[in-house]
């Protein structure tokens, strides 16, 4: 096949034209900072995790706006684990070792980050997640928590649900736990077990299901049978409503009921959920939409939010902790003026930050905070998610109900 002269001329042209751009893109490409994480935007984890993704966005978006990091544009990578821990190890390996970015942020839920965790060990990465509910196994010196809980959630957070269900008109007295074996969610359910009984509440169902489980029939027979007072809740995402819709099938409906670590939009949607708690660190009321910065945000989740068709479009738990830890990243990465894995890791042990939640520090084994954290019960009231305990974080007026 011949090829005319002009044709010739105008392919050499082109390419002379992409030889001589290559300097310039390969340049603008080395000036941005490159950022990996990954996220379950498929799988059991998935509802949880478009929170996380949106919230992340939109932070992105307004870093850039401020210059970025140290004068350079921010490139968030993220990509899909699947809900699965083996494929989360397999991204971060590729992010350290062929996209090689200049810093990776963790992904969301325990299994995930433990994944995570293991690799930038492996390469001397600093870690910053939100959403690791075992602390004692988070033996790496260059991984920070940024979700606001304590080093030892097993004993901090059951006694805190507790303290809120003992402020209704009429406190439980019996207590049923069921739980998935998602790692943090089977860890604090095995240590609200160890507390119910020091705090004399008689236990009258304990069961366990294998993280990824949709037939809740059977759980919710059981659960009609105790007929607990207080019924705990190890659930993450969907699981939450699907054990409700289960009880429903079954005309059951529990006295008191917490949901761990819930899918909070859906869950609100459903008639049979009002009532429930469930662990928040940060509410759409007083004092928490005081802060100028987490007025912004609302705004700007409710806008992005709305055209992902969210089922809720308020900021709660999920997106206030994935929106810190970037909050924690910027100051790190300002204070230390470096990218540098290390300075960012010494400039966090000597310093704290005031995130949106409130003021974050890592002074304790495994760099988390002993017996003390910024978490909070909230209670859904006529579809409307609020922090119920401590009073001092509570909505206005609000109050535990029964």
């Amino acid at each position: 096949m011949t090829i005319s002269r002009r044709k010739l001329l105008l392919s050499g042209a082109t390419l002379a034209s992409a030889a001589a751009l290559s300097p310039t893109l390969l340049a603008q490409q080395a000036q941005r900072v490159r950022i990996g994480s990954t996220l379950g935007l498929t799988g059991p984890l998935g509802p949880t995790s478009a929170i996380h993704r949106i919230a992340t966005e939109i932070y992105v978006d307004e870093l850039n706006k401020r210059g970025g990091l140290l004068g350079r544009p921010v490139e968030w990578i993220v990509r899909d684990d699947q809900s699965r821990p083996d494929v989360t190890r397999t991204l971060y390996e590729q992010f350290v070792t062929v996209d090689k970015v200049d810093l990776v942020m963790g992904p969301y839920g325990t299994g995930a980050i433990l994944s995570a965790m293991g690799v930038a060990q492996r390469y001397g990465k600093i870690l910053i997640h939100n959403s690791f509910g075992t602390p004692s196994l988070a033996k790496y010196d260059l991984q920070f928590p940024a979700s606001g809980g304590a080093g030892d959630p097993e004993n901090v957070w059951p006694n805190l649900v507790f303290d809120a269900a003992a402020q209704a008109a009429k406190p439980p007295k019996t207590i049923a736990i069921v739980t998935s074996k998602f790692p943090s969610l089977h860890f604090i359910s095995l240590g609200a077990r160890t507390h119910a009984k020091k705090r004399g509440l008689q236990e009258v169902l304990f069961l366990e299901w294998e993280f990824g489980n949709r037939d809740f029939g059977p759980i919710a027979a059981r659960l009609r049978e105790a007929n607990a007072d207080l019924a705990w809740f190890g659930v993450i995402g969907l699981e939450g409503n699907m054990l409700l819709e289960a009880m429903k099938r079954i005309d059951y409906r529990p006295q008191m009921h917490f949901y761990m670590f819930p899918a909070p939009g859906p869950l609100a949607k459903l008639p049979e959920a009002n009532g429930a708690m469930a662990f928040t660190t940060f509410e759409e009321h007083p004092p928490f939409t005081e802060n100028p910065r987490a007025k912004a945000f609302i705004a700007a989740y409710h806008e992005r939010g709305k055209q992902a068709g969210l089922p809720d479009t308020s900021v709660d738990l999920q997106a206030a902790i994935a929106y810190s830890s970037w909050q924690v990243l910027e100051a790190a990465v300002n204070g230390a003026k470096s990218l540098e894995d290390k300075a960012l890791a010494a400039w966090l042990r000597k310093n704290e930050v005031d995130t949106i939640m409130g003021r974050l520090r890592w002074e304790g084994p495994f760099n988390y905070v002993m017996g003390k954290d910024l978490y909070r019960v909230k209670q859904l009231q006529d579809g409307r998610w609020l922090i119920v305990w401590p009073k001092d974080a509570a909505a206005p007026g609000a109050k535990v109900l029964r």
